[in-house]
């Protein structure tokens, strides 16, 4: 999964890390543009951007070897 902050005080908001790095990134944020606050706001969450594509080459793969069977019984 990866994360992005945003801030709860302005419109600043992280790329899409991991958890740990966008957290460190929001504290950071906090301590240099708004000293004293507590950081807030809201998370967003979703899950890596390979997983659709792998799964999708791999019916790919998949739909490939089918038809090279396919074709072979045939002949």
């Amino acid at each position: 999964m990866v994360y992005r902050y945003w801030c709860g005080d302005c419109s600043f908001k992280t790329p899409w890390l991991e958890e740990s790095e966008g957290l460190r990134q929001q504290i950071e944020h906090y301590a240099a543009r708004h000293p004293g606050t507590p950081p807030g706001g809201q998370i967003e969450s979703r899950r890596g951007d390979s997983g659709g594509a792998r799964a999708c080459l791999q019916l790919a793969a998949i739909a490939l070897v089918l038809l090279a069977i396919l074709a072979a019984c045939r002949h």
